[in-house]
């Protein structure tokens, strides 16, 4: 949902920083989203309701709440509801997607790609696992290759894959297709639907909880066998609480696994934030700040890492000043020896002039 939500004698940008200002207010200079977003306002104050009526016997529902974070998702990502499957780790899914693989098949990855989107298939050890550089992974695609894994936003550098090309060399050659948004989904505006599996978690750019995640699957469900289904995996999930489970879900919901309610009572209100936002005006907040850091980083003699188009700067030779930026009230993260700084919808103009003015002494 990206459509006019302000009122008759407001701009819709006004409406954003107004809507921001509510929901967020950080006590440091934040620029860590791609380590952990931040909670909105309304997502903390649904979590304490969701635990105060459990303490009390009283519980809510949150398998309402699991539904709509599901719909939320499905709708900021751009494919219909019923090939998101709900669950907590981008690893879990990853593993369920390398286990639907024949013995032999060809997985191409990107180097230094975060190891929950690659490892579970280096650990069986009958595939064949073949590397390659980011800017090389759609023009590697051959025949015989099964499948394609990537991030579409790297986590230790923020570049950002070329998408576009990949779906098309894959199609081109019979690969699947699979692609981590951990790091894109809430501010990259991508067509998800045109790949064969999508996973995400949410307490990143999705301002959610930990414990939330979601797996996008192709309407044919990808021939994946759901080796971890349990009973909410059913088409009637109350109806498949004992034994064998009668009829799995027809939908990707098979591939649910047993909810972190009181993350999901809480994710769906930082979805709906998302929603009320657009993701195209939050992604346009963030690359602007983000290239304001980049030329205040040339101006003091540092080259950040080439990441166009991203809100994720990493700049070499640097990430040794993370304590010191810390002690100064700036939360970054050193990767590789990087400094990584991430731009949000709840970071300023000040947020970008105070860590270069750190930067600089």
């Amino acid at each position: 949902m990206d459509g006019d939500f302000s009122g008759p004698h407001s701009s819709p940008m006004e409406t954003f920083e107004t809507l921001v200002r509510t929901e967020f207010a950080p006590k440091n200079t934040y620029l860590n989203t791609a380590s952990t977003g931040l909670l909105p306002a309304r997502t903390v104050e649904a979590m304490r309701t969701a635990l105060d009526a459990a303490a009390a016997g009283q519980p809510t529902d949150m398998s309402a709440d699991v539904e709509a974070a599901r719909a939320s998702f499905a709708r900021l990502i751009g494919v219909p509801v019923r090939r998101v499957a709900a669950g907590a780790s981008v690893a879990v899914y990853t593993g369920l997607i390398a286990a639907s693989l024949p013995e032999g098949a060809e997985v191409i990855t990107a180097e230094g790609d975060f190891s929950s989107v690659v490892n579970p298939f280096h650990m069986r050890r009958d595939l064949r696992v073949r590397t390659v550089p980011l800017e090389r992974i759609a023009e590697s695609v051959r025949p015989g290759t099964a499948l394609v894994a990537v991030s579409a936003a790297q986590s230790a550098d923020g570049r950002i894959a070329d998408l576009t090309a990949l779906s098309e060399s894959a199609r081109a050659h019979g690969a699947r297709t699979y692609v981590d948004a951990s790091q894109s989904a809430g501010w990259l505006e991508f067509d998800a639907g045109a790949y064969d599996y999508v996973a995400s978690v949410a307490f990143k750019w999705l301002l959610s909880p930990r414990g939330v995640a979601f797996l996008v699957v192709p309407d044919d469900l990808g021939s994946l066998t759901p080796f971890f289904a349990g009973w909410v995996a059913g088409e009637e999930p109350w109806d498949s609480c004992y034994g064998p489970v009668a009829e799995l879900a027809r939908s990707a919901r098979r591939f649910d696994e047993s909810p972190a309610l009181f993350s999901y009572a809480g994710a769906r209100h930082s979805l709906e934030l998302l929603e009320e936002l657009g993701v195209a005006r939050v992604r346009d907040h963030d690359l602007a700040l983000a290239d304001r850091f980049r030329t205040g980083l040339r101006t003091l003699g540092h080259e950040p890492v080439r990441a166009p188009g991203s809100p994720i700067v990493s700049v070499p030779g640097l990430g040794h000043r993370q304590d010191e930026l810390s002690r100064a009230g700036v939360e970054v993260s050193d990767r590789a020896g990087n400094l990584r700084v991430a731009f949000h919808l709840y970071n300023t103009p000040a947020d970008v002039d105070r860590v270069l003015d750190v930067l600089s002494d």
